[in-house]
């Protein structure tokens, strides 16, 4: 407190809040904290700054200014831990105390403002300054990524054209993954006749040596011809279906090509056509002016 000077509190005032809050903490002689963590600190020392605030708006002199905050200081010391009543008694002879370094106005003032303040939310100050609280900081790093660079003026496409050629690739991309899967399926059709062919003419080894009769041969013959069969139709299926599918895409782009948007036009003389139109005209009237002649 000793530090606490009328020329500090009035530089104190002068200052933006942030730093007028660190200036008071170096008058008052207190160690570098951290606000977040020891909130009960930055709590106190808010109340300290807001009580030079008052002060000088109150026209308080810069001698008093020091003697309000050291008053406030000590109200808030003595008061630690006591009841309502017992703080009302506190600051009744505190205000006796003072009595001869203040006149009547501002010693009036000075009770209207700490009743007002401090003993109105009395139970919030006690909660907060008058008992630890347990702090649960959650601490996150997030990088922050600056928006990528953008592309030239002269590089740039017209909104509808843009729209226009991403519909297109669109459904490029949905024909491409048609056929791909046209052809997928083929692999693994004949994988699986080629393992359901193995399995049926595979035999126990001791069958291996006997001669196939010729009835058991038509039938497996036959049942191979089935499977190749049913194979071939779900292909066939798909391959027909896939194609419906393909001629779709192709009208719709045939569509969207016959509604594209017209570029936008890269003379700034005036609309599309206008020029030839110019042309036109000009050409006209000197052949007229020759016809005269």
């Amino acid at each position: 407190m000793a530090l606490l000077t009328p020329q500090g509190v009035k530089r104190v005032f002068q200052l933006q809040k942030p730093e007028g809050l660190e200036h008071l903490r170096r008058l008052l002689n207190w160690e570098k904290f951290d606000e977040v963590r020891d909130s009960r600190r930055s709590i106190l020392l808010d109340t300290l700054y807001e009580s030079v605030i008052f002060a000088v708006g109150k026209g308080f002199p810069w001698v008093e200014v020091v003697k309000v905050v050291k008053f406030t200081e000590e109200m808030l010391k003595e008061s630690k831990g006591c009841s309502i009543t017992e703080a009302v008694m506190i600051l009744r002879n505190k205000l006796r105390d003072y009595q001869g370094q203040f006149n009547t106005t501002h010693l009036l003032a000075l009770c209207d403002y700490l009743h007002n303040t401090f003993i109105r939310h009395y139970k919030l100050y006690q909660y907060v300054l008058g008992q630890d609280q347990e702090v649960n900081l959650t601490v996150a790093h997030l990088e922050v990524c600056a928006p990528p660079r953008p592309l030239p003026l002269a590089e740039g496409k017209d909104r509808e054209l843009w729209k226009h050629e991403q519909q297109v690739a669109e459904l490029n991309l949905a024909e491409v993954q048609k056929r791909a899967n046209v052809l997928l399926l083929k692999e693994t059709l004949q994988l699986e006749l080629e393992h359901t062919l193995q399995k049926m003419f595979s035999q126990e080894p001791a069958q291996q040596s006997r001669v196939l009769k010729r009835e058991e041969l038509e039938n497996l013959i036959s049942e191979a011809i089935h499977i190749q069969i049913e194979c071939l139709k779900e292909l066939l299926q798909y391959e027909i279906q896939i194609t419906f599918d393909i001629l779709d895409l192709k009208l719709q782009k045939k569509t969207l090509n016959l509604n594209a948007p017209v570029p936008f036009p890269l003379s700034i003389t005036g609309q599309p056509g206008q020029d030839e139109t110019l042309k036109f005209n000009k050409a006209k009237k000197g052949k007229k002016a020759k016809g005269k002649k």
